[in-house]
């Protein structure tokens, strides 16, 4: 890797400023107004942290946040690292321009997908905080990178506690409705309750179709918004839980979204 100017982290929270090469001006906004976690996704948190810091990688984020809890920041949060990939929320493609990425140190799906230690969680939690004390980012622009890449990632998963950053006032939470018998939606399907459906998922932000029927890229949305907000039960299959959730989170949206 190659040489890069040291700089003074934004946290005080931050153990250790690890630069990354990776990252370029915010294009067309002048502060973020997303909050995007991740998980590293790879055996190795110190494997994650040298790709992060790569320069022929071309991918970085502005903090990780490691298993112990400790703090690393590898981009200033008035930079625009490079963590989100191809995505979209609510109209808004560029989301790298609008966003401060945290990675949280976890093997992820592919190998194992550990629960994540209450210490990393804690610390999470912490920089959020601190991260929006400085930015004015709104409640249901905490997002997950599966929200706004569904069809490509699953972090940071079914697994990782969002309660826990929304009983200390980070992101927009509802408390889900049990998974219960009744009528679904799957795949293949047609009608207006699905066009509805959509509708309101396009409406919250997600890149889904309002069509009436559900096709794959609806069933990808569907298990995308169970891994954030209906974790119990991620299948891609809107059964009534996942429509009462969806209903729930809708209408306790924070004023002004």
């Amino acid at each position: 890797m190659t040489d890069v100017p040291p700089f003074s982290p934004d946290s005080p929270l931050v153990a250790e400023v690890l630069p990354s090469p990776n990252h370029g001006e915010r294009l067309g906004v002048e502060r973020p107004d997303m909050l995007l976690l991740h998980y590293t996704g790879m055996e190795s948190t110190a494997q994650a942290v040298e790709w992060l810091r790569a320069p022929e990688r071309q991918v970085s984020a502005h903090y990780v946040v490691f298993e112990d809890g400790q703090i690393a920041q590898l981009v200033p949060e008035a930079r625009r690292a490079w963590h989100a990939g191809a995505a979209f929320w609510a109209g808004a493609t560029d989301i790298n321009s609008r966003s401060i990425g945290i990675e949280i140190a976890n093997p992820g799906h592919d190998f194992g997908y550990p629960p994540f230690p209450a210490i990393q969680v804690e610390a999470v939690t912490a920089l959020a905080k601190d991260i929006l004390s400085r930015h004015p980012i709104p409640p249901d622009r905490v997002l997950a990178h599966s929200d706004v890449a569904p069809a490509r990632k699953t972090d940071p998963g079914e697994k990782f506690p969002w309660e826990v950053l929304h009983r200390f006032g980070v992101g927009h939470l509802v408390e889900e409705a049990p998974p219960s018998d009744g009528r679904y939606f799957m795949r293949g399907e047609h009608g207006q309750p699905i066009e509805a459906l959509q509708a309101m998922l396009a409406l919250y932000g997600y890149d889904v179709p309002v069509s009436g029927t559900y096709c794959e890229r609806t069933e990808v949305v569907v298990r995308a918004f169970q891994r954030h907000f209906r974790r119990s039960r991620v299948d891609g299959i809107a059964d009534v839980s996942t429509l009462q959730t969806l209903y729930r989170l809708s209408t306790t949206r924070p004023a002004g979204a």
